[in-house]
């Protein structure tokens, strides 16, 4: 008789009970890393407890949760936890429930990062002063990084949507394992032999502390630093520290973020690139305006002081003192007429033809001497009257003094 199929939730609870039934599973303590650590909004705390060879997952649920000091629990930190092991029937995989946790020390991961971590920075390789400029806007970069990830996906998506004639160059590498770090290593030496590419991306996706172990690889990150090129490291999550982190030109918090960072936005770009122009236009309107008028004061200034001017105006003054001139001189000759005409008349009025006019007469003797006294005279002398109109001769007959 042939049994019957068991479904898969048939399977799953056997299998459950066959691990609950097990008294040195129902209550064990287990010694480990904490690794991928997340702490749900509800108070829930889910984590992989690993070690070198293999890892677990597990899960304390909040009503376990008494003690505050769980609260700082985090990825690289070593425990002992004690609960029960069971299957979880949605996923048909077992894990850890955790009734109760002891902190032991830093794991061996985390002291690893914090021991390189100090040893390459006594060396110099996070100084500021040793950061290469990224360029403002970049026209090749190249992305190291896996080439099926979500990482990629998100860089090319980025770059495209902001500046779309930005290229890309992808290297394909492993970003997890033993042979991720010489991948990484050699898609450095790669891009640095070419002489168009202006800056690099390296990074991959979030993950545990072990998955992103690589970029904490002292070999990375000398390669990291020896490059002559500027290395923006998008590694992981916000939340997610590494050494190439610390050593790399820009550390950019997500490969999503390492697009944003690398490449300006082309409409923002478009935008400032107007307001420059309409800015410069209005400076250099206002300069040639400021020129022209420079122009139109040096021109005036120099026809004012330009000796065809000079004599122009020199010439426009003599004509003016000419007038003046001559408007002076025919003042004065009126003035003078004016003058001359009142004593002519004057002298004509006192002259001795002015007398003989009025009807008087002058007497001379015959030598032509004036007689002006009948004591000059003697009966029987011949006289010459001057009359008006001409000269009579008469003989003396009397002689009276009138006295």
């Amino acid at each position: 008789m042939e049994l019957r199929p068991f479904k898969v939730s048939e399977i799953t609870q056997y299998i459950k009970r066959i691990l609950m039934g097990d008294p040195l599973l129902y209550d064990v303590s287990i010694e480990g890393e904490i690794s991928n650590f997340k702490h749900h909004y509800n108070g829930n705390m889910y984590f992989t407890l690993k070690d070198d060879k293999s890892k677990i997952k597990c899960v304390l649920f909040s009503n376990n949760n008494m003690d505050d000091s769980l609260n700082v629990l985090e990825d690289g930190m070593h425990i002992i936890v004690n609960g029960y092991i069971s299957l979880y029937e949605r996923d048909g995989s077992y894990q850890l429930y955790v009734r109760s946790i002891k902190k032991k020390g830093i794991g061996e991961l985390f002291e690893a990062f914090e021991k390189l971590k100090k040893k390459l920075e006594a060396e110099g390789l996070f100084d500021a002063k040793n950061k290469k400029a990224i360029d403002f806007f970049p026209k090749k970069i190249g992305v190291a990084t896996s080439s099926t990830g979500a990482a990629v996906k998100d860089i090319i998506s980025v770059i495209r949507r902001r500046m779309p004639c930005t290229e890309i160059i992808i290297y394909p590498i492993l970003v997890q394992g033993e042979r991720a770090p010489a991948e990484i290593c050699q898609a450095i030496k790669y891009f640095n032999t070419r002489d168009d590419i202006d800056l690099i991306i390296v990074g991959r996706g979030g993950g545990s502390i072990e998955e992103l172990w690589a970029f904490n690889d002292e070999m990375v990150a000398r390669a990291i630093y020896n490059s002559k090129l500027p290395i923006v490291s998008a590694v992981g999550h916000e939340t997610d520290f590494t050494i190439a982190d610390f050593v790399a030109d820009m550390r950019a918090p997500t490969p999503s973020v390492a697009g944003e960072l690398v490449v300006p936005q082309i409409d923002e770009l478009n935008y400032r690139l107007s307001s420059n122009l309409l800015g410069l236009t209005n400076i250099f309107n206002q300069f040639i305006k400021m020129k022209k008028n420079e122009l139109k004061y040096a021109h005036d200034k120099l026809l004012s002081n330009s000796p065809s001017n000079i004599l122009n105006n020199n010439r426009q003054r003599l004509d003016i003192l000419l007038k003046d001139l001559v408007r002076a001189m025919n003042q004065s000759n009126n003035e003078k007429e004016n003058s001359l005409s009142f004593l002519g008349n004057k002298l004509d009025s006192l002259s001795p033809l002015g007398v003989l006019n009025r009807g008087y007469s002058i007497a001379t003797d015959k030598d032509g001497k004036v007689i002006s006294s009948i004591k000059e005279t003697s009966i029987d002398d011949v006289l010459n009257l001057t009359l008006r109109d001409g000269k009579i001769e008469v003989k003396v007959i009397e002689n009276k003094n009138e006295e």
